[in-house]
């Protein structure tokens, strides 16, 4: 797969539009499975613990409950892969809303359908098989400073209550804290 030059993707990100605050929506959900395969169901069960269940993730020896799902903005996907399979990246849920530290900062609480989330604070960023998938100007794109602000690649989330998360599901910033 060919990868976009750094200018292409600045400006293709110049060109995205605003992403909602405080309330967007679910539109991918992914299952990262053995040997690099992908699924994506319509729905899924969101887990303590666990995180999306069905994801390689909650098969680990030792998952990282700073990193139970991640979740990452679909424009900047489809963006980065060129238009190609976003499921590739690695990413549990694609969503449309703005994932800026100044909007959500490590500690904001989210309804994601059902369940109950919490961003955490592990950073989230590339690895080699983003870069390869990608292409090394998106990697450096995402890591830049600007990039890990805007949190273009995306964020780390734990489930603090189980619950369903579907494609076309909300995803809202709990303010009943």
């Amino acid at each position: 797969m060919a990868h976009l030059d750094a200018e292409s993707l600045e400006r293709g990100l110049r060109s995205l539009p605003t992403a909602p605050r405080g309330a967007g929506r679910v539109v991918r959900v992914v299952q990262r499975l053995p040997e690099e395969r992908r699924s994506s169901p319509e729905r899924a069960r969101l887990e303590p613990g666990r995180g999306l269940v069905g994801d390689r993730w909650s098969e680990g020896l030792e998952p990282d409950p700073e990193a139970e799902v991640t979740v990452m903005r679909a424009d900047v996907a489809e963006l980065l892969t060129d238009g190609g399979d976003i499921a590739l990246l690695g990413d549990n849920l694609f969503v449309v809303l703005s994932l800026d530290e100044a909007h959500l900062p490590a500690g904001t609480r989210l309804r994601v359908g059902s369940a109950r989330c919490e961003v955490t604070a592990k950073p989230h960023t590339g690895c080699a098989k983003f870069a390869e998938r990608v292409g090394l100007p998106a990697l450096a794109l995402t890591a830049s400073e600007a990039g890990r602000a805007r949190n273009l690649r995306g964020l780390h989330v734990r489930v603090l209550e189980g619950g369903e998360v579907a494609v076309g599901d909300p995803i809202v910033v709990d303010a009943s804290e």
